[in-house]
């Protein structure tokens, strides 16, 4: 099949919402072309949203997290408890903080990109010529979307792949597995939204004179 039908059929497979036929329409190369344009107009509108509503910029991702975290900590508590003093265990007590703790690092590699806390080299690039910092921070945002649509189209495929074989989380009667993988391609469709964000400052301050390699900070706003 061509291309474009190829891409026809992943589109009329979402239209359609059946997950077997998502699986199978995903398996085709042209879902890597259906996957790249995905993330890069879904980061831009996203992106758009972010400067609509900046509450949701600045919380999205924190409130996932925190609240990933909590709900974790909340469940393993629960468990030693229930274990060492009731002498009992629910059967999901060891299978869903894992999924939740999954999503928590998802959503923070999320927000760790807008801070470029990863691998960010500050000091190095620091001492680079103006022209040189540029490029480090356009080839940062090229390796990101690049992971992106790579992450995006791996766990979508996932996804269908669970939701066609229903496939439940251990230990419930009927939690789903992609119920949580679904969090994971939202998560970088995110990731886009930060690269662009992060690429239109860059290109802002290259413009304006102001610095664009500045010290990276864990946890800052």
């Amino acid at each position: 099949m061509s291309l474009l039908s190829d891409t026809g059929a992943i589109l009329g497979a979402f239209a359609s919402g059946d997950s077997f036929e998502i699986r199978t329409a995903l398996k085709s190369n042209a879902a890597w072309y259906a996957g790249t344009v995905a993330t890069i107009a879904g980061g831009l509108l996203i992106m758009l949203l972010y400067r609509a509503v900046p509450f949701i910029e600045r919380h999205l991702e924190r409130t996932v997290m925190v609240g990933s975290y909590l709900a974790t900590a909340l469940i393993i508590f629960w468990g030693v408890i229930d274990r060492f003093v009731f002498f009992n265990q629910e059967p999901w007590s060891t299978t869903v903080p894992p999924l939740l703790f999954m999503i928590m690092a998802w959503f923070g590699a999320t927000y760790n990109v807008r801070l470029r806390t990863h691998l960010s080299f500050s000091e190095f690039r620091s001492r680079m010529p103006r022209a040189g910092q540029l490029g480090c921070l356009l080839l940062d945002a090229v390796l990101w979307l690049g992971f992106a649509v790579i992450v995006v189209v791996t766990t979508t495929r996932l996804v269908a792949l669970s939701a066609s074989n229903f496939q439940i989380v251990l230990g419930t009667d009927n939690v789903m597995q992609w119920w949580f993988l679904l969090s994971a391609p939202i998560a970088f469709l995110l990731m886009a939204a930060r690269i662009f964000e992060n690429l239109a400052d860059d290109l802002r301050n290259w413009h304006s004179g102001a610095p664009l390699i500045r010290q990276a900070v864990i946890g800052a706003d």
